[in-house]
């Protein structure tokens, strides 16, 4: 997902508040997101895209090094120099992917994918689970404290004015459920709307960690059986 400020705040608020918009949906006594003023959000985006651009920088050098290497050459390589590792790799690699949906270099579909490759299907996919409940769990932090600024600045403006009607629909936390358990679902801007919404955090936390294993499975196996067929062994 981009980075870049897509829409005016104030574009975003006449939509939320046209003239026979419902309210948002509620769940529980009423959680509005904290008030975020433009000087918050144009300090978070600059921390942002720095984050960003040092991700970039990484990246490469990592891929740079790991080609000189040859870890990056050969899939059974990287996962012997993984291995040697222990359980710090698979840690890093949770964390690294719960930042992905706050600070996106790659997109997170590959972060996914790229945790049964590494670790083999059963410790890949916990991982994998692990760094995407973090992220969502993230994502809606950083929406309820920055309001509809972050919508605005990380979704372009169709994007904002084509699902900011479900923010307004009274069953918003049944779409939502339906949305995490679903392997294609726009999870980062779901959870950017339950965000503004009046979800409460334990129902928002309880949703995605007994939905998102659903999705992720159904998810990582196809893409990974499609894979199989043009590089055999690649879970192996």
């Amino acid at each position: 997902m981009s980075t870049g400020l897509a829409v005016a705040r104030g574009d975003v608020d006449r939509m939320a508040h046209a003239p026979g918009a419902a309210a948002p949906a509620a769940d529980g006594p009423q959680r509005e997101s904290a008030p975020a003023g433009p000087a918050r959000t144009r300090v978070w985006l600059r921390r942002a895209r720095g984050v960003v651009a040092l991700g970039w920088l990484a990246l490469a050098v990592a891929v740079l090094w790991g080609v000189g290497s040859g870890a990056l050459t050969s899939v059974a390589e990287l996962r012997e120099l993984l291995s040697s590792l222990g359980v710090l790799a698979p840690v890093v690699y949770t964390l690294v992917g719960a930042a992905e949906a706050v600070f996106p270099v790659v997109p997170g579909s590959v972060t996914i994918i790229a945790g049964p490759v590494l670790f083999g299907p059963v410790v890949g996919l916990v991982a994998a689970y692990c760094a995407t409940c973090l992220g969502s769990v993230a994502v809606f932090a950083l929406s309820r404290y920055l309001g509809q600024d972050l919508l605005a600045a990380r979704f372009r403006p169709g994007t904002v004015r084509r699902w900011l009607g479900w923010l307004q629909h009274r069953r918003f936390t049944r779409w939502f459920a339906l949305g995490i358990a679903l392997p294609l679902a726009p999870d980062d801007l779901l959870c950017c709307l339950a965000g503004l919404s009046r979800m409460r955090w334990r129902t928002f936390v309880l949703l995605v960690l007994l939905l998102k294993p659903w999705a992720l499975v159904l998810y990582t196996f196809g893409v990974l059986t499609v894979l199989d067929r043009w590089v055999p062994g690649l879970t192996g």
